[in-house]
């Protein structure tokens, strides 16, 4: 009897294959994984903050590049007590690094799109002054009351307008330009044991501080915004591509001999500490602890602006320098920075990790040979210094407008994740998903929107 024949073993299908097979499983999968996120995301707990989507505007509306951005905001008519007094009481009030509070309060009053009415508003600003009182011994504004006066201020507001009720102060908008925001407190330690105030945790902060990752004092809706430097900064001198630089490295300011505090603390983590240790005696260094009234010309005439962290990440130096055309050198671990989207920090700027200033001169030595007239090209454009200045009427481009941006891109976020889904029921529902072709390849749109 002869053998049987062989049988022809059926070759096992290809990956591809096994994936096309499934994709529309996959895409079933996907669509409900995302619509479950959705839905458990604009759904608060008991104790967190109501979803602002629920409140707003569902139509987005497009930024202009040639207007400000359309977003429609309410200015309260708070009483004097609250924001114009301080001014009136001190004149350092709307000056000083602080002084965005003002700024922006000033530049909302004159902006086009401020809404007449509270019904016809997309946000709601409350100006609040809480950095003009100059009571302290050292002449810096004093935050014991800042928390009790902005206590008083959403309490007026919610007794006598409906609007903070209906979204619990989720569409309501706040400027917290302190150390560390909204926790009201130049000590980082005592500022994250005190913590955002409850009342203000489902609001939007527009805010100074800002880091990489967790932080109790960024735990709320916020856009990270500039210090306050006067405009008048960036005209009083002449252009930066006209000044002659005869300065390799600047940094005038606080640097402490022993780091460690009075209060007990090490400011600025020992950087200003190492930095003058490293470099205090090098000639290519022009280090200064003592004051001096006309150290933006100093700036003007450097190549390189170090701008250490001091307290906080951020300081004012990092707005002086772009202004003034000097290259900054960030000197402040997981710093997130104002208007990314606007300024292209990279392109402009320098960062140096804390625990390498020994390298530092080797680094501005490299960039010095290498790359020094593109980034000061980037830094020269008009445009990126007046995206760090508060004008005041508001212009196109400028800081203010800068914030208006940011948040109409908040307005759009829960639309744009609706639109998601609803772009992948459609693809299910009407068979969009080739069968010859994977959805990653043919439609990655759709995967990373």
């Amino acid at each position: 009897m002869r053998d049987p024949k062989p049988r022809r073993t059926q070759a096992p299908p290809s990956l591809a294959g096994r994936l096309r097979k499934h994709t529309t499983w996959l895409l079933l999968l996907l669509w409900f994984a995302l619509s479950l996120y959705l839905f458990v995301s604009a759904t608060p707990p008991a104790a967190s903050p109501l979803r602002r989507s629920a409140f707003l505007r569902s139509k987005a509306r497009a930024l202009s590049a040639a207007t400000a951005a359309p977003v429609r905001i309410y200015v309260y008519d708070l009483p004097a007590r609250f924001n114009r007094d301080w001014v009136a009481a001190d004149a350092r009030c709307a000056r000083h690094l602080f002084a965005a509070e003002v700024a922006v309060h000033e530049a909302l009053l004159t902006y086009a799109g401020r809404a007449a009415r509270p019904e016809d508003a997309d946000l709601f600003f409350v100006p609040v002054y809480v950095s003009c009182n100059f009571s302290t011994p050292n002449g810096f504004p004093s935050l014991s009351h800042a928390r009790g006066l902005l206590a008083e201020a959403v309490d007026l507001v919610r007794t006598q307008m409906p609007y903070w009720n209906r979204s619990a102060g989720a569409d309501h908008v706040f400027v917290a330009s302190h150390d560390f925001g909204a926790c009201f407190h130049p000590m980082e330690d005592v500022a994250i044991a005190d913590g955002i105030p409850e009342f203000l945790k489902r609001s939007i902060l527009l805010q100074t501080f800002g880091v990489q990752g967790h932080h109790v004092c960024q735990e709320v809706e916020h856009v990270v915004i500039p210090p306050h430097v006067p405009p008048e900064v960036s005209h009083e001198l002449p252009e930066p591509e006209k000044v002659r630089r005869d300065i390799f490295a600047f940094f005038r300011g606080k640097m402490e001999v022993h780091p460690k505090n009075i209060s007990g603390r090490f400011y600025s983590k020992k950087v200003r500490t190492e930095l003058l240790q490293h470099y205090g005696r090098n000639h290519k260094f022009y280090l200064k602890r003592k004051r001096f009234d006309d150290y933006r010309s100093e700036m003007a005439r450097s190549l390189f602006c170090l701008c250490p962290l001091g307290w906080a990440p951020w300081s004012p130096r990092l707005v002086e320098s772009v202004l003034l055309g000097c290259i900054p050198v960030i000197i402040a671990d997981n710093i997130r920075l104002p208007f990314p989207s606007a300024l292209r920090w990279p392109e402009i700027s320098l960062q140096v990790a804390e625990k390498d200033i020994a390298s530092l001169e080797m680094v501005l030595d490299h960039v010095m040979a290498t790359n020094l007239t593109t980034i000061q090209k980037n830094l020269w454009d008009p445009a990126k210094r007046k995206a760090l200045v508060f004008n005041r009427p508001m212009e196109v481009g400028d800081a203010t407008w800068q914030v208006l941006r940011e948040l109409e891109v908040l307005l759009e976020q829960p639309q744009r994740s609706c639109t998601l889904v609803a772009l992948l029921g459609l693809i299910l529902v009407n068979g969009l998903v080739p069968k010859n072709a994977l959805v990653t390849e043919r439609y990655p749109e759709t995967l990373y929107y």
